[in-house]
């Protein structure tokens, strides 16, 4: 059984861009503009696109000047999740944001990725997918050897069921999370209180055969390093979107 598209949205906007140096020295990543755009606007560009109404967007490094750059954002309501004090990583920060997120499943996206869509609309297919009797998440993945400027090894292998299955020794598995997800809420039930990642609470729920993995039918790009930013450029180029 699918749910409807969530109302609210996670926009992970904290992290510190350190391959990214020296631009992120003085602009936080998220504000990098790629093709004409930054990279937090083109991810709010498309919650709202795909009906999102609120977007919590957590910040810490150079984080006013996220907080200054959203307010000319009047398309989806923004509620800032303050991490000033203390970077939580990716688990961390969603578990400060639960109380504004709300006990329904919600949407999760990096705050500094580029991904476009071919048939149909990513959200609305992950939305689509999730079955949480039977998931606490489902992950949006990138066939491999279609990430631009990617140059690891893959995270994810599927099952025939569709549930996620860590590379762990293997040389290479055939999907990249893309940073696009659909969570529960029961997913961060007993979590660890302070910084965490949110691969503790993936491992837990792969142990369990409750995550779930949804395969990407357009493209994603990395722009975590240099020649990620270089080769999302050159992919955009000329291109809308």
């Amino acid at each position: 059984m699918s749910i409807a598209l969530p109302r609210n949205a996670m926009v992970l906007a904290a992290g510190l861009g350190t391959r990214l140096r020296p631009i992120t020295d003085t602009l936080p990543k998220p504000l990098i503009t790629v093709g004409g755009r930054t990279l937090l606007d083109r991810c709010l560009d498309r919650l709202a696109a795909a009906g999102i109404r609120r977007a919590i967007v957590n910040i810490h490094w150079l984080g006013d000047q996220i907080r200054d750059h959203l307010k000319q954002r009047s398309d989806i309501e923004i509620v800032i999740s303050d991490e000033s004090d203390l970077l939580l990583e990716t688990g961390g920060g969603i578990a400060k944001a639960l109380a504004l997120l709300g006990d329904a499943p919600f949407v999760s996206v990096n705050a500094d990725l580029i991904w476009r869509d071919a048939r149909g609309n990513s959200l609305h297919r992950l939305a689509d997918a999730f079955d949480p009797a039977r998931m606490d998440g489902i992950l949006l993945l990138q066939p491999r050897e279609r990430a631009t400027g990617y140059g690891g090894a893959g995270d994810f292998n599927l099952d025939p069921e569709g549930r996620l299955v860590r590379r762990g020794e293997a040389p290479a598995a055939d999907y990249v999370y893309t940073g696009v997800q659909i969570l529960h809420p029961r997913l961060f039930e007993s979590c660890p209180g302070g910084a965490f990642s949110l691969n503790l609470l993936y491992d837990r729920a792969i142990a369990a055969g409750r995550l779930h993995g949804l395969v990407h039918d357009g493209d994603w790009m990395d722009v975590g390093t240099h020649d990620g930013l270089a080769a999302a450029e050159t992919l955009l180029h000329g291109k809308r979107g």
